[in-house]
């Protein structure tokens, strides 16, 4: 899913700068607004990339993705594939 795919859905949905080829889908809790939902392993397999190892991706992505996420509409992470 695109960018411009989840605007689609909301405007007002969050979207996290630089992870676009991430994005899983977007997703609403019962009675709550649209968010956007990324792919936790590629999010992990993005920052890797970007020249971490996998356990400085995983405490980058924890605390400054993860540990951000406190309003309604902030992205929710999935995992697709089995550890």
């Amino acid at each position: 899913m695109t960018r411009r795919q989840v605007a689609e859905f909301d405007l007002e949905i969050l979207l996290m700068d630089g992870f676009d080829d991430c994005i899983a889908g977007v997703a609403t809790r019962c009675g709550g607004e649209h968010f956007a939902v990324y792919d936790y392993d590629l999010v992990i397999a993005k920052l890797q990339f970007d020249g971490m190892t996998y356990e400085e991706a995983v405490e980058y992505h924890n605390f400054n993705q993860l540990g951000v996420c406190s309003k309604e509409r902030m992205p929710a992470f999935i995992r697709t594939n089995q550890p």
